[in-house]
């Protein structure tokens, strides 16, 4: 009944959550309209898509009232490296909300929020 799960994400600016989610290596696979400021980007990686949705089409084509403040959600990006991650992702413009840390004795954790201030969790098995 079910297939292919999505998250997508209300952004204030769409065009610059899309390029820093393409500088942690999404990949475009999705736009619209193809001409001209977008309302909708679909991003993907590692088989997973991530979309993103302009808070204005959001509330002007379909009627709702988005939320694009505050902590909704969290993206979550597994790694081999958490610390080297936690300070690429600030270099690409993440506000650090903390630093890594263990937890539960066998991850490594980082959080930080996005340019629209989404937060993203970096996750680093380590057993």
């Amino acid at each position: 009944m079910f297939k292919t799960p999505q998250v997508v994400l209300f952004s204030k600016d769409l065009l610059r959550a899309a390029e820093f989610y393409k500088g942690l290596g999404f990949e475009e696979v999705f736009r619209t309209p193809t001409d001209g400021p977008p309302i909708h980007v679909d991003l993907a990686l590692d088989g997973y898509r991530l979309g993103l949705a302009s808070e204005g089409s959001t509330r002007d084509d379909h009627g709702l009232d988005p939320v694009v403040e505050g902590q909704r959600a969290a993206v979550i990006l597994w790694t081999d490296d958490t610390s080297s991650a936690y300070e690429t992702i600030q270099a690409l413009g993440a506000d650090p909300v903390k630093e890594p840390a263990p937890w539960l004795g066998r991850l490594l954790i980082a959080w930080v929020k996005d340019l629209d201030g989404h937060l993203i969790q970096i996750v680093q098995p380590t057993n």
